[in-house]
């Protein structure tokens, strides 16, 4: 059943969060000139992760150059980048004392290396003021340009994680300006130009996807030597976005983690709310 007047699941409803603690961080986020793609996606977990001083950074502006079917991110011509904003991520980083700093970036093909270098310079940003911490990051497909993705292996992230989002069957509807192949080369190259970083990727599901097909990508996933894997329920943010074609029970998640896990996935985190950056440091710890 698609999502329309539906209410949503028990599940996927959320308990409201102190407002002030949530109004501190989008303060702090404004003062530094930072956006996330918490507030960028409207992610539903936006209130609990603001609320514990975490949030994931979305470098490279807020303006994304592909329009996906799922996503809420402004759709259109980017500005010119902000030679400070590695800086500023850094340390707005160090402020909240993070352990786990997750960075990722709407799609920049406007730019000739898919803006490689900047993911680059805010590696070295972030590792010069907090080297303790483990470095995320979340990535665009770079067009599948080598010299791009080689020029991220040698930064060295913790975890590269490029999520495939959904089935192949549904990328002309879901991520129509992708491909699925490519997705899949991106990690394998990762791994084959540095095997030292821990690999991952996300996959939506209620979009119309069959079991079947989750099955096929999460085995494509492992034959790429993918190491983490997270599994989420796709919840419409806006109305211009696909609906939601079904809403799975929290018992059809875990079947897909135990599935991962007998796969050889090192970690799976399968749950409705689950997110490419949700607890990403719990998720780093134990795999």
């Amino acid at each position: 059943m698609k999502d329309k007047g539906q209410r949503l699941p028990s599940w996927l409803v959320k308990k409201t969060v102190p407002g002030a603690q949530v109004h501190q961080m989008k303060a702090l986020l404004r003062q530094a000139r930072l956006h996330t793609v918490c507030e960028s996606a409207r992610c539903p977990n936006l209130g609990e992760c603001f609320s514990k001083d975490t949030a994931t950074f979305l470098i490279m502006g807020n303006i994304c150059t592909r329009g996906c079917g799922f996503c809420a991110v402004d759709k259109g011509t980017p500005q010119a980048l902000d030679p400070d904003e590695p800086l500023q991520v850094a340390q707005v980083s160090h402020k909240l004392e993070l352990r786990h700093v997750v960075i990722t970036s709407v799609t920049r093909d406007d730019l000739p290396d898919g803006g490689a270098a900047h993911f680059t310079a805010t590696i070295q940003a972030v590792r010069e003021l907090l080297p303790e911490a483990l470095v995320e990051i979340l990535t665009p497909d770079f067009g599948g340009d080598l010299k791009a993705i080689t020029q991220i292996a040698k930064a060295a992230p913790d975890i590269f994680n490029h999520n495939l989002e959904t089935v192949p069957q549904l990328y002309s509807r879901v991520r129509s300006q992708a491909d699925y192949r490519r997705s899949l080369e991106v990690l394998a190259q990762i791994k084959s130009l540095n095997p030292q970083i821990r690999t991952k990727s996300g996959l939506m599901l209620g979009l119309g996807e069959t079991k079947d097909q989750v099955e096929q990508v999460m085995l494509d996933l492992h034959r790429m030597a993918c190491d983490l894997l997270v599994i989420g329920q796709y919840l419409r943010p806006t109305l211009k976005n696909l609906e939601v074609e079904r809403y799975l029970t929290p018992q059809e998640f875990e079947e897909y983690r135990e599935l991962g896990l007998k796969l050889g996935f090192r970690q799976v985190m399968s749950q409705p709310l689950a997110r490419s950056s949700y607890h990403a440091g719990e998720v780093a710890q134990m795999g």
